[in-house]
């Protein structure tokens, strides 16, 4: 089926976009799991401890149950 006018291309089905926002926010790992970085360290740091804070920079992971719509925004990994 071709587009009408000078045009030449065929209809294909759309490109399966990624979720901008969950690209800079996950990331998968080798096992399927995604990682994520922990909120609460960007300010209001002084009220804070040291412990929390420290505890505050690894990284989690997503939980089991979130992994399903994470993988639907994420369609190419």
């Amino acid at each position: 089926m071709a587009i009408a006018g000078n045009q030449c291309e065929y209809l294909t089905m759309p490109k399966m976009k990624s979720d901008s926002g969950a690209k800079k926010r996950f990331k998968k790992t080798a096992s399927g799991r995604y990682k994520h970085k922990q909120s609460h360290l960007r300010h209001i740091l002084t009220k804070k401890s040291t412990k929390r804070k420290r505890h505050l920079r690894h990284g989690k992971l997503v939980a089991s149950v979130d992994t399903n719509q994470i993988d639907r925004m994420l369609p190419n990994g």
